[in-house]
């Protein structure tokens, strides 16, 4: 992140501080800077020359910053209130941006300040892309490391989507889809690396642009966010049809559309579930077992019904990239069935044993697992599975010994992106046929054969903090899973009197 970028970061986020005396959190105040830096950027397009502004932003007059500029006190909340709302109702982009948008800065004083002294003053149109949307991805990554929020898990550490990138080497023309895009993240990535190692034309950079990335994002807030996220890196049109991004549950049925490329991180948590009203009038949560014709299996873990999902949305020969917790590695029933029907329906040739302490969301133990799509055939299409495990006797904390996309470097050089048929073996990079993966209980590709250091000698034993970390997050998956029984059991009356 450049100086420019850090101190642009620095001067929206310490504004915070004031508003947190609001009683307003970081998300809700990444939200506000959203909608007023998305008016801002508009009417600095307005005023530019017809024909120097690629953008339309369809926003009223009356919706317009300058009519934020304008009023002033009680007047302001009121009318910044309106604005909202009936934003919330335009189509397209805008209305995804303003969708069930509220006022969350409740003194008037701290609204115009905020306008007037923060985001007034810089002209954000003369920014390079680069620090505008820089600065934004700071911004929703301080949100995520606010633990309180909630946000992080909607944030897959940047090095390790970055080092997804560079191995499954995007390509213009290419479309690229990620079902749960939560912030933006893969299709960022996805776009910049294209746009740095291609010469594009006129035709190739608007097609990238418009038309060669889509996501899914079933919560409103994050999904705004994702937009924002994509505007202000120059992606994305306004025309009806062609948004970046849907709010919607993309696991309810499949769009119509195909895709060269998934890169993907779905939500963490075992089970689908939905909220309703019971019979009392109390809120119950129902697991949600997903049926889908063109699943192989019917079960409620949402990483199960994620990977089906993924190589439904691709077409022959298409590429994919999921991040997917342990237990889609091993479990049984369903997970044993899609396993063995991914193994013959695509080339499953890669699988990168993560470290545990990347995440936001504690307790998460979780690969990526790297295939194509392969068209029909009568034998299976896997003959070699490839495992770098990047995990055993590895320690990572968010804080002390963040991940950098250093430590994927091995993992990058031997993945071998440009001839995956010339890759060698090392100490943490082992193949097994499919015959060795038949052979094993459930077909599971939990798959290691490192020996753990630490369990090797007493006197060799991690630091206590380690130790006390690494319990944390066990103790916090195992209380998500008996959390899950016993919303299974009880039926959810536990959340009923909230």
């Amino acid at each position: 992140m450049s100086t420019h970028t850090q101190q642009v970061v620095q001067k929206l986020w310490n504004y915070c501080n004031i508003l947190r005396d609001d009683g307003m959190s970081y998300g809700d105040y990444v939200e506000q800077l959203t909608y007023l830096l998305f008016l801002k950027m508009a009417y600095e397009r307005e005023q530019l020359p017809q024909g120097l502004h690629s953008q339309s932003s369809h926003i009223p007059e009356d919706c317009n910053w300058k009519s934020l500029m304008e009023r002033d006190g009680a007047e302001l909340e009121e009318h910044y209130r309106k604005v909202l709302e009936k934003l919330g109702k335009a189509d397209g982009m805008l209305g995804i941006i303003f969708r069930k948008a509220l006022n969350k800065i409740q003194n008037p004083a701290h609204l115009r300040r905020l306008i007037v002294d923060l985001i007034d003053r810089e002209t954000w149109t003369a920014l390079e892309t680069d620090v505008k949307g820089d600065a934004y991805e700071g911004l929703l990554q301080k949100n995520a490391e606010d633990t309180k929020s909630g946000a992080g898990q909607y944030f897959t550490p940047r090095p390790l989507i970055q080092a997804m990138v560079d191995v499954m080497r995007p390509a213009p023309g290419q479309r690229v889809v990620d079902p749960a895009c939560g912030t933006g993240g893969f299709l960022l990535a996805a776009h910049d690396y294209i746009a740095k190692n291609y010469e594009l034309d006129r035709d190739q950079r608007g097609f990238l642009r418009n038309d060669a990335l889509r996501g899914w994002e079933i919560v409103d807030n994050t999904a705004r966010l994702c937009v924002m996220n994509l505007f202000l890196h120059g992606i994305g049109s306004d025309e009806e049809g062609r948004e970046p991004v849907h709010v919607k549950d993309s696991l309810l049925g499949h769009p119509g559309e195909y895709f060269d490329m998934a890169l993907t991180n779905p939500p963490f948590g075992r089970k689908s579930s939905l909220s309703v009203v019971n019979e009392k009038g109390r809120s119950e949560r129902e697991n949600t077992t997903i049926v889908r014709d063109d699943f192989w299996a019917s079960t409620s873990n949402k990483q199960l019904n994620f990977l089906q999902h993924v190589v439904s949305l691709l077409k022959p020969h298409g590429h994919a990239a999921i991040v997917v917790p342990d237990n889609v590695l091993f479990e049984g029933g369903a997970g044993e069935t899609i396993r063995r029907k991914l193994l013959e329906v695509c080339d499953v040739h890669t699988l990168l044993r993560l470290p545990t302490g990347i995440f936001y969301a504690q307790g998460v133990k979780a690969n990526v697992l790297f295939f194509d799509k392969k068209p029909a055939s009568p034998t299976h299409w896997t003959e070699r599975l490839w495992v770098y495990d990047l995990r055993t006797n590895q320690n990572f904390t968010l804080r002390t010994n963040p991940l950098t996309r250093a430590h994927l470097d091995d993992f990058v050089t031997r993945y071998h992106a440009e001839n995956r048929h010339q890759r060698q073996e090392n100490e943490r990079f082992h193949s097994f046929s499919y015959d060795d993966l038949l052979k094993r209980d459930k077909l599971s590709l939990d798959l290691f054969w490192l020996r753990d250091e630490s369990l090797e000698d007493a006197d060799d034993l991690p630091t206590p903090g380690a130790l006390a970390a690494s319990i944390v997050e066990d103790l916090q998956a195992a209380l998500e899973q008996f959390m899950a029984i016993a919303e299974d059991l009880n039926g959810g009356a536990s959340n009923g009197g909230r």
